[in-house]
Formats: structure tokens, sequence, C-alpha cells
């Protein structure tokens, strides 16, 4: 068998049959399915049962320990050459496996991912939120398939890994967040192989609501201190631009405040860049408007985390904690 999909999910049955439903529709069908379920209140079992004619797929129910240790789980009861890890709430495009195959085919490597977009049946907020992790003025566009980069750090929404080569990097490390940027640091460190494979793309829902969605990059901004004590060498200075973002912006408010309106002028013409931006992606003036916010509460939600940890750790000598349910 060529491909193992590994999925991790807690309390998420309708999202895992929208996502089961998209693999029966594959044009390749060398692969199988492990559904790990984390200890959720709201089971999937049943709606797994529907799809076991359709799909080689098993079923596994453990206690809750977090993303990282469930797609372990699934990965030692696994029978593929590759792993692919999939979050619960991503949907596939029919071609999706094919494409993987085609770009292994052309080009061998030891691990990959691709990118995410926004379903043209996911809600405005849900689009606009798929804009501000991928668009060139919030994350660079480093989540959204750009090409131009020194190295492809795959997320675990859409990551591939031979089999092999994950045993032997002994999966993912315990951490509830970072966990896949964490193993991607491992593959390069250990002289392996990893590529973008940009039409790869799953539909990825993310977040449904700014408030969880600001938890959400909240800790990826913890998370991002967590690794630079691990692994000083892979920080960047792009690391600090969100937080550099949030007092920038309070500057200027206080500036404004205290002074004069016109030192609003720089927050005014990022909310017009994105705006504009947003409009000529999404042809859509709901969710174009939505973008803005959605913006700030990307790089406010990961800016304030990581100052936040950054504070913990320099001041008080403490770091976020990692073990929070999925």
């Amino acid at each position: 068998m060529l491909f193992s999909i590994i999925i991790p999910v807690f309390n998420r049955p309708q999202e895992v049959d929208e996502l089961l439903e998209s693999l029966c529709t594959q044009t390749f069908n060398d692969f199988e399915v492990v559904v790990v379920e984390d200890g959720s209140t709201e089971k999937c079992e049943e709606v797994c049962q529907k799809y076991t004619d359709r799909l080689t797929l098993r079923y596994h129910f453990k206690p809750n320990s977090g993303p990282g240790p469930s797609r372990n789980y699934g990965a030692e009861r696994s029978q593929g050459e590759y792993l692919i890890i999939l979050d619960s709430d991503v949907i596939v495009p029919v071609d999706y496996l094919a494409i993987v195959k085609s770009e292994l085919d052309r080009e061998p490597c030891d691990a990959f991912g691709g990118p995410d977009r926004a379903h043209p049946s996911f809600t405005p907020i849900q689009k606009a939120i798929n804009y501000a992790m991928t668009s060139f003025f919030t994350t660079g566009g480093i989540r959204g398939g750009a090409k131009k980069l020194d190295k492809f750090y795959p997320r675990s929404f859409n990551l591939g890994i031979k089999k092999s080569v994950f045993e032997a990097l002994g999966g993912f490390a315990p951490m509830r967040y970072g966990e896949d940027i964490d193993l991607s640091t491992r593959i390069f460190a250990n002289g392996y192989s990893c590529r973008l494979f940009p039409e790869a793309y799953v539909y990825h829902k993310r977040r449904v609501k700014f408030s969880s969605f600001f938890r959400q990059v909240k800790h990826s901004g913890e998370a991002r201190v967590i690794l630079k004590k691990k692994y000083p060498d892979t920080f960047k200075l792009v690391h600090l631009l969100p937080a550099a973002f949030v007092v920038g912006n309070l500057f200027l408010v206080v500036m404004a405040l205290f002074h004069h309106w016109l030192w609003l002028a720089p927050i005014l013409l990022y909310c017009l860049m994105v705006f504009v931006d947003s409009l000529i992606k999404n042809k859509d003036m709901k969710v174009t408007l939505l973008s803005v916010p959605a913006a700030y509460v990307q790089l406010f939600g990961y800016g304030t985390g990581f100052i936040k940890a950054s504070w913990n750790d320099i001041l008080r000598k403490k770091m976020p904690s990692q073990g929070e349910k999925t």
C-alpha cells in the first residue's frame, strides 16, 4: 500500500464525515485511512462505519493526549509506505492523491506538504480567515503555496512523510502547539529531503469565529518561542514581525489619541492594502470586509502570544502549557 492517511479528531464528527466523503472520490485509490479519536465526547465512530464499504478504513479510540501523540498512534497502526497527515477539518479535491503520486514519481523526496485554500461552500468568515492565513500581508504567503522559499516547512493539516523516516525521527514530539514545525525542523536537521507540492492543496475550514481563531494563532505565537529555545538556529527576524506589528499599532493609536489623528495613516494604509488585495483575490465584498479584521486578529493573536511567551520565558522562566486538549 502506498499511502496511509492519518486523521486525528477531537469532537468533530461532522467534519470527519465531509473529509471521508471527499476521500471516497479520489482518482488514485491505493491508500488506507486511519482515524484516531483523541478522547472525544462527540465520537465519530458511527460516521466512520458509514464508509467501511467504500474505504479501507480503521477507527481507533484512545484517551486524550493531543494531536501529535494521536498522529503517532495512528502511524504505528498504519501499513502504507508514506504517511499523509490531514487535519479533521479539511476536504481534499478529487485529484489530491493523484497529484501527490505524480510529484513523488517526478522527483522523489522524504517528506512533503501542500498549501490550503478556501472551498466555495465555506462561510464568508471562514474565507476571510483563510485569506488571513495565506496572504502576503499577514504571513508573507508562506502558507499559501509560495514557491520562493529557502526551505518549506510543511504543516500538519497537509503533510506527507515516508513512514521509515517518520519512525527514524521518533514521530511528533509531545507538544500541543508547533509540533508540526518541530517535526519539519528535525527532517532538515537530519538531512532528509522535503518539498512543497504547490498543486496538492486541501480545503481547510479553520475556525468559524474570530475569538477561536485568535486563540489558535495566539498559541502558534507561543509555540514559536518554544521552538526558538529548542532550535535557536531556526529563528529569524521575520518571526518578530507580528509582535512588532502589535507594538507599532498600539503606539500609533496612542500617538493619535494624544497628538494628531494623522498618526493613524499607516494603519489606514495597511487596511486599504488588505482590502484591495482581498477584493482582487476573493471577488466578494462581504469576504473582503471581513478580511481586514481577520488580518488584525491573525497578527495580533500571533504577536501577543509571542510577546506573552517571551515575557514569561525571560522574566518568569515559565513556558506555555503544552498539555491542553485538541
